[in-house]
């Protein structure tokens, strides 16, 4: 199965390295590679392996944690579009749901 990033996600993701790279450059690097090659490897043959995002309770919204990090996204035809990424503790808010 096809993964791919929205614009939000993408910038959430900047966001995170920027976070990250206060302390090191090379620490948010690699954090964020990781982040989206755990995202992209389950995800690929095993897209329903994430949980239903509890707050919307869309059973083709779900949702992969990885690290602290939610990562929220949808099925769109024969793909996977990862909406968004952001801190664990949060709530996912529904202008980022797409819905």
């Amino acid at each position: 199965m096809i993964v791919t990033w929205s614009r939000e996600a993408s910038g959430n993701l900047a966001e995170i390295e920027d976070f990250i790279a206060r302390d090191s450059r090379e620490r948010a690097v690699r954090f964020v590679d990781a982040l989206i090659d755990h995202a992209e490897t389950i995800l690929a043959d095993n897209p329903r392996s994430g949980r239903v995002v509890p707050e919307i309770s869309n059973l083709n919204m779900r949702e992969l944690i990885y690290r602290g990090y939610r990562m929220v996204y949808r099925f769109k035809g024969d793909a996977l579009e990862i909406l968004t990424v952001f801190e664990g503790h949060r709530l996912l808010r529904l202008s980022e749901s797409g819905e």
